[in-house]
């Protein structure tokens, strides 16, 4: 994510609940992820895991893009 679009998302979020959780998870699953980047060797479950994990980091960025242009096309109106 672009240091512009975490700028948009921390301004938005004051005023938006759901914004706000979905971007504090967001961040939780990217601490997860790097977690598993930290180590040198992972087992087979934790490699699922981590793939999991990028699915759900993935699917969250996707729903924070989507409010984010919400706000930004309410905002131009």
């Amino acid at each position: 994510m672009e240091h512009r679009e975490e700028e948009l998302i921390q301004q938005h979020a004051v005023h938006d609940a759901e914004l706000r959780t979905l971007y504090q998870e967001h961040l939780e699953l990217k601490h997860q992820l790097e977690a598993f980047r930290n180590k040198l060797y992972l087992t087979a479950e934790e490699e699922l895991e981590k793939k999991r994990i990028q699915k759900l980091k993935l699917a969250s960025k996707d729903r924070l893009m989507e409010l984010l242009n919400r706000h930004q096309h309410d905002g131009a109106h």
